[in-house]
């Protein structure tokens, strides 16, 4: 019958075979795992979300289920920012604290001169998100523009320390192959170990070109994929020059 095992913890499992470049295995049986062979289980599901799990602010327990809702709406303990937090004020706390600390919150007392330094900070915010907003859509309008679904595949360099990284099969854009190649944390050792894992990418011309190729390109997370994305547009002009 096999073991059950959940989602998340699956995901994990397969992703430390890939860093440490070997099959994954069921940690009970050792047998080898993967996405083709694995089926998912809507019983267990159900009964799952049925079970106890403890709230990360509070420690009392809650249906699976419904503990996302509780921590972001319901929980006395979730950490919450003062009101007047977009005037300066650097308070965090409880959310049952709030209210006895908003209403001693030197900040609401301040000239306009006092807190404009934290309003001018917090219009400088929101005018880069805005900016990458307004470029995104721009890029858009291009008379040029390409979209490609990627896949990495994972590979070893020849050195004496193998170091892994990733990169994607050639691809075609503007009349010449690229393909997009990307480590994780720096290709630190061990990198399976880490509880925190970062991906850095690099666009790569493989073919010559008699002129600069000015471009402009960003990676957006595909169809179903959980990967959390820091969007950032990049432009650089690619030639044959070293």
């Amino acid at each position: 019958m096999g073991h059950l095992m959940c989602a998340a913890c699956f995901t994990h499992l397969l992703a430390d075979g890939r860093l440490r470049d070997q099959t994954a295995t069921c940690p009970n049986c050792r047998v080898e795992i993967s996405k083709t062979n694995a089926s998912r289980n809507l019983a267990v599901e159900k009964a799952v979300s049925e079970l106890p799990a403890q709230c990360q602010y509070c420690s009392n327990e809650y249906p699976c289920k419904s503990l996302e809702h509780h921590e972001l709406n319901e929980c006395d303990e979730r950490p919450t920012d003062c009101k007047y937090s977009r005037i300066g004020c650097q308070w965090r706390g409880p959310i049952h604290e709030v209210t006895e600390h908003e209403q001693v919150c030197a900040h609401p007392k301040k000239t306009g001169a006092e807190v404009m330094a934290a309003l001018q900070d917090r219009d400088a915010k929101y005018r880069e998100e805005k900016k990458l907003f307004l470029s995104l859509v721009d890029l858009l309008s291009y008379e040029k523009i390409i979209f490609n679904d990627l896949q990495l595949k994972p590979y070893r360099t020849d050195e004496y320390v193998h170091k892994l990284y990733y990169e994607t099969s050639k691809f075609s854009a503007f009349n010449h192959q690229w393909v997009v190649k990307a480590t994780i944390n720096n290709s630190q050792r061990d990198v399976h170990e880490a509880n925190e894992r970062q991906i850095a990418y690099q666009l790569i011309l493989k073919t010559k070109t008699t002129c600069p190729l000015a471009i402009h390109y960003f990676v957006l997370k595909g169809p179903f994929s959980d990967m959390k994305v820091n969007t950032k547009i990049y432009k650089h002009d690619f030639s044959d020059a070293v």
